[in-house]
This record gives structure tokens, sequence and C-alpha cells, in this order.
């Protein structure tokens, strides 16, 4: 009895263990499957999201730079416009060196072309030679900017149906048109940026029409018509296959088969809109390589569990092992793919630093051409001094001569001030601001002057305070103010029989230096303070004083004026915030 007991205790043991083990079984199976499911809804969710906000990065990235390049474009025009060497050339009709001047012009402002029509509509001069003679007297972009006085944004398309971007402006001599420029924008460029990456862009104006595209048989068309001529997901497969980076990527035939995402962003220019379209691969990619690494945790711990069970299991755990070294490889691939996705991130921003880097040289460029501007009264000077060293040495009167050459030693200085603003241009802040005295500013400035005043018999009226008149400045930068105005009263004075030029410095709720001669006045003052306006003949002057002398006050806090006498005569007054005694203080 005791024995039949004791086999019946055992038999269900022995029966139940296998029971338990495949219910231990069943529930990691249904608990790896719904980790997995529960993984793949969350990650696709959260990746998705991940990969729409990426593509409206990208989206506002290429706005901005097309947006960037227009308003640079746009500019570009009126400059062109006050050219003083086409408006000569569109007087005389002499345009034997007009077109090499605007092929000079090309590598400075990155345009696609230039030309340069007259009244007639046809074109005198171009940076593409072979289009000289062509009539363009019925084109928009003519048309338009004959009617109007501001520059004009116009969208053509040639005989090839290839869509043009040009700027346009009247030119004017003397109120009358004379002719008009025209400045082809280079907005294909950016095609072939958007080509790198796996969207499908493309650019459409206020009416639909697409202008900029990625594919090419979309151009031209609306956004319905291009979708039917071909898919958004044909356009990203052909997009990649023609990009040499992502050719390894192209050998999946499911690459694309997960649909795409279509995302819209404005464009604040004459209502653009842009459009793009993101595939899901990367998505599905992701989210594969987790669910690769979970289903890889569960079947090693599976192949684990038979690996204790039994012999048996000992050859389903080096099946699952073989399994897990596949999904090792493939997660090494994903690594991979990881690696140069951050790779061209990285790519990306080194381009932002070089056009972030390319503002600042051009920035640089306009600064070189102020200083260079400015360096040209003390080099005159110290001519002058060196050939008055020179002289009083020939008659033995060395004392004099030494005078001579310490006034060249301060020139120096100031030359050697005026370049390191180069340095310290792109700050534009108050960092290198003192306190200065007016009076030692006019004295300074009046010494340069020294050598011109020898050489002319001007009588100059000099009324300053006896107290001091201190403010917040740039002393080089001050003086080259007063240079300049002085420069320039001493050149309206040229015709004068008695020239005279009178000084007035006086301190009140600001600093006050008025500059007046007795000259013929000023006949435009509305264009005065515009670069390159000058009337002065050709060889004596560029135009460019006076508005550097107008941002230099602009910056020191102040306000740059002029006005024709009563008497007759130009007067220049500048006024500058004074400094009081606790703000001196406190600085």
């Amino acid at each position: 009895m005791s024995g039949n007991s004791d086999t019946t205790k055992t038999g269900p043991d022995q029966q139940g263990n296998p029971w338990r083990v495949r219910i231990a079984i069943l529930l990691l199976i249904a608990i790896a499957v719904g980790v997995v499911w529960v993984t793949n809804s969350l990650l696709t969710e959260r990746f998705t999201e991940s990969t729409r906000n990426r593509a409206q990065v990208r989206m506002t990235l290429y706005a901005g730079n097309l947006i960037s390049e227009l308003k640079r474009s746009s500019i570009v025009p009126q400059l062109l416009a006050r050219d003083p060497t086409l408006i000569g050339a569109l007087n005389s009709q002499d345009f034997a060196q007009s077109s090499q001047r605007l092929i000079s012009y090309i590598d400075e402002i990155g345009a696609a072309s230039l030309l340069l029509l007259d009244n007639s509509g046809r074109v005198v001069a171009a940076s593409d030679r072979s289009l000289i003679g062509a009539n363009h007297r019925s084109d928009a972009y003519f048309v338009n900017a004959v009617r109007s006085n501001d520059t004009i944004f116009t969208v053509t398309k040639d005989d090839n149906g290839a869509v043009m971007f040009t700027y346009s402006r009247k030119m004017e001599y003397a109120g009358s048109p004379i002719g008009v420029i025209v400045v082809e924008v280079d907005l294909k460029q950016f095609q072939n940026s958007w080509a790198g990456i796996s969207d499908a862009v493309f650019i459409s104006n206020s009416e639909g029409e697409i202008l900029l595209a990625t594919e090419p048989q979309w151009r031209g068309l609306h956004e319905e018509e291009a979708l039917q001529l071909r898919s958004p997901s044909a356009a990203i497969q052909r997009s990649i296959q023609t990009t040499t980076d992502w050719v390894s990527l192209t050998t999946s035939a499911n690459l694309l088969g997960s649909g795409v995402m279509r995302q819209e962003a404005r464009i604040p220019f004459q209502g653009w809109k842009m459009t793009s379209f993101t595939t899901y691969a990367s998505v599905r990619q992701r989210v594969n390589g987790v669910l690769a690494l979970e289903i890889m945790g569960f079947a090693i711990l599976l192949a684990l569990t038979f690996f204790f069970l039994s012999r048996k299991a000992q050859v389903q755990s080096r099946f699952f092992q073989r399994e897990s070294a596949e999904l090792r490889q493939l997660n090494q691939r994903l690594q991979r793919e990881i690696a140069e996705r951050e790779k061209a991130e990285k790519n990306l921003q080194v381009a932002e630093q070089t056009l972030a880097q390319s503002s600042k040289l051009a920035a640089l460029g306009e600064m070189s051409a102020a200083v260079s501007h400015e360096l040209n009264q003390p080099l005159a000077a110290m001519k002058t001094y060196l050939a008055g060293a020179r002289l009083l040495l020939r008659r033995k009167r060395p004392e004099e001569a030494v005078s001579s050459f310490q006034r060249i030693d301060d020139l120096i200085e100031r030359m050697g001030a005026i370049t390191k603003q180069l340095k310290s241009y792109a700050r534009k802040g108050g960092d290198s601001f003192a306190p200065l005295d007016m009076r030692d500013a006019v004295n300074s400035a009046l010494s340069m002057m020294e050598p011109q005043l020898k050489r002319r018999h001007v009588e100059i009226s000099k009324t300053m305070p006896r107290e001091a008149v201190m403010v917040l400045g740039d002393r080089v930068r001050v003086e080259q103010v007063i240079i300049n105005l002085f420069r320039n009263a001493l050149d309206a004075t040229k015709t004068v029989k008695d020239p005279q030029i009178d000084i007035l410095l006086a301190a009140g709720e600001t600093a006050l230096l008025t500059i007046r001669d007795n000259g013929a006045g000023i006949e435009d003052l509305d264009s005065l303070f515009e670069p390159f306006y000058t009337t002065k003949q050709a060889g004596d002057g560029v135009g460019l004083g006076l508005a550097i002398s107008s941002g230099i006050v602009n910056d020191l806090g102040g306000r740059l004026t002029a006005r024709n006498a009563t008497v007759g005569g130009a007067v220049f007054e500048v006024q500058l915030p004074i400094l009081l005694d606790e703000t001196e203080a406190a600085e």
C-alpha cells in the first residue's frame, strides 16, 4: 500500500514538470510579444515625430537660405544703378569697358548674370557677351522697371521653359531714365543642395505653379499635376539614386515602402510656399533596430532556459546563438548608418559656419574700403613733412627737421590706430570708447590738415570754450569725422576769392561742433550722405567721406546734419552726447 502511494505521488510530479516548463516558456513568449508590440507602438510614434521635427528644421533652413539670397541680391541693382561708370557709359553710348566691369562684379555679388539695357531695351553690356545686342523691350523685367522707381522682382521663362529669377531697376541721370540694370538671381543652386537629403522639395508661387523642385518633371506644373506625373516616393528614390553618399542604401527594394509625410511652410516672399515630402524609411529602420535588440535579448534568455532544461535545448540554444550573431551584425550595420548620419549633420554645421565666416569677410571688405579712404589724408601729410624734412636737412637745420620727423611718427601711429579698427569691426561696440575732450580732437585734426593749409590762403576762425568738452568715444574715429568735414570745407572754398572757414565748439545738453564755410553751398541735401555721391571731379574723391562720417557719429550715439547758411556756404553740425561727471566716474 505504501509503495503504491509513493508511486502515485511521484507520478504527478513527473508529469507536472513539463507542463510548468511549457507554461513558463509560453509566458516568456507572451511577455516578449507584448514588450515588442508596446515598444513598436511607442517608438514608431516617437521616431515619427522626431523625423517630422527634423524635416521642419530642414525646411526652415531651406527657406532661410532662400530668403537670405533674395534679400542679398535685391540690394545689387540699387547699388549698380548708382555706378558712375555705367551711368557715364549710357550717357556717352561708349560701352567698350562696360561688359568687363559687369564681369568683374559677378564673383563679388554671386549673381548668375548681369545685363545693362538702354532705353530701347537693347542689351548694351552683359556678363555673358553672347547676349549683347539682344532686345528685351517686351520682357516684363524691362517694362516693369521702366514704369517703377523701385527694384522689381520678376519670374520669367526662357524659350526652353527654364525659370529665370531677376531683379531689375531703372537707371536715371538728372531725373531722366537712361536704361535698366538687370541682375539674374541664381536660385537653382538650392535645388542641388536639397537633393542631397532624402526629401522631395518644391517651391510654388501664389498661383500654385512650381518654380523650384528637386524633381525636374515637377517644374512649371501645379502640385496635383506634378504628383500624378511622378509620385513623391519615386521623386525621393530618384533623388537618393543621384546622390553618391546614398548609393549604398538603395539596394533594399523596401526602402520607401512605408509611405511619405507631407509638410508645408509659408515663405514670406510674394506668397511663395515650400512643400516637402519625407520618407518614413528612417523611422522604420530605427524602430527595427531597437526591436532587434529586444528580440535578441529575449532570444538569449529563451536559449539559456532551454540550455538548463535539457540536452536537447543545447541544440536549440546554438540555433539561437547563430541568430543572435546575425542580429549583432544587423546592429553593427545600424550603428554604421547612425555614424554616417552624424557625419552628415557635422558637415551641415561646417557649412553653416562657413556661411557665417563669409558674411564676416564681406563686412571686413566694406570696412577695408572705408579705412583705405581714411588713410589718404595721413599719407598726403607724411609726404609733405618728408619733403620739408629733406629740404631742412639740406639747409642744415636738423632741429626743425626733427620736428617734422616727430609729426611723421605721430601720423604713423594714427594710421596704425585706423587699421587696428579692422580687428574690432565685427563687434561694433563701445569696448574701445574712452572719455575724450573735443577741444583736443579739434586741435589734433587741424594739425593733421596743416600741410594743406600751408598750400592755401584760408582764413580760419576757431572758437572753443575754456572748459573741457568731454564726450565718450574713440579719439581716432572722432578725428576722422572732423578731418573729413574740414577737408570738404577746404574743397568747397577753392573757387572763392576770400575763403573763410569757421569752427565753433559749444557745450550744453550735448557737445555741438559746427564747421561753416563760405563756398557755393550744397545742391542736393537729400543725397549728401549716400555712398558714392560726390560733386568733385573724377580722381578727387569717391563719395565715401560723409557716408563714413555719418556712420561713425551714429555709432557714438550722436547725429551729423548739414544745411545751407542764409548768407551762403554750407554748415555741418556734429552733435554728441555730453559726458557728465557722474557718468565719467562710472566709466
